[in-house]
């Protein structure tokens, strides 16, 4: 795969899964504000007909394609498989997006500023100018002590690394080996983040606001919760290991 992509060529990849009531004006919002980029929509088989109205639009609209998989199998594998699509018509940037407006596609040309020099670039709700609207107090905590927890123990130098508003360099992408990533939700972010520090990519922030949906349902669970406490928490001690080791390598030599 060609090494010498720029910022040009920018694909959205939105999965999803029984978004036929939000989908409709995101698309719409974000073929507005950022008419030059394509879309990816990939369904997991929405049984209310998400993958079916997509099509429709995708014939009217060149921009506009579909990957449709025959199950709900989770936010992670619906943007690696986004990934390989879109890398394998070479595209320069990947960008992921929510389908129920919490992602303001308005604010997308302030991330797409940044990837000319960064490998990734994450809107972030908890960096100076960042913002959540509609979202419980509860809410608010668990999302600022799950990156306040993530930062500790892995080491990532961001505020918001649970995330999923990013735009991905290709060429970044292209030198990970993501055949074993098997996280999702709030996990994948991290995951993926993570991938690309210790690849020595560059990972910036820009401030978002970030809109809870008002249409549809949320896919948030305990199971999302738990599992990115868990891995996050095995990564953890993987990580200080290493770095007792180094300390003590260091030491010897």
């Amino acid at each position: 795969m060609t090494e010498n992509r720029t910022s040009g060529h920018v694909v959205v990849i939105i999965p999803t899964y029984n978004e036929f009531d939000a989908l409709p004006d995101t698309l719409a919002r974000l073929r507005a504000a950022v008419p030059e980029a394509d879309v990816l929509v990939v369904d997991d088989a929405s049984p209310d007909g998400t993958g079916d109205w997509v099509e429709k639009q995708a014939a009217v609209d060149g921009a506009v394609h579909v990957l449709r998989r025959t199950g709900k199998q989770g936010l992670g594998t619906a943007y690696l498989a986004g990934f390989q699509w879109a890398l394998e018509r070479s595209y320069d940037v990947l960008v992921e997006m929510d389908a129920d407006g919490s992602h303001l596609p308005e604010q997308l040309p302030l991330l797409l500023a940044r990837i000319t020099d960064a490998d990734l670039v994450v809107g972030s709700r908890w960096v100076r100018g960042g913002r959540v609207v509609n979202w419980p107090r509860s809410r608010e905590v668990l999302s600022r002590g799950a990156n306040i927890y993530t930062r500790l123990a892995l080491g990532v130098p961001l505020r918001d690394a649970t995330a999923g508003y990013r735009a991905y360099r290709a060429t970044m992408l292209e030198k990970l080996d993501l055949s074993d990533v098997a996280s999702q939700g709030y996990c994948f972010q991290i995951d993926m983040t993570c991938r690309i520090a210790q690849a020595g990519g560059r990972i910036t922030e820009v401030p978002i606001t970030f809109v809870e949906r008002t249409a549809g349902e949320s896919k948030m669970s305990r199971g999302i919760v738990f599992e990115a406490l868990g891995r996050v928490t095995v990564w953890g001690l993987h990580h200080r290991a290493a770095q007792v080791r180094n300390l003590v390598h260091r030491k010897r030599n």
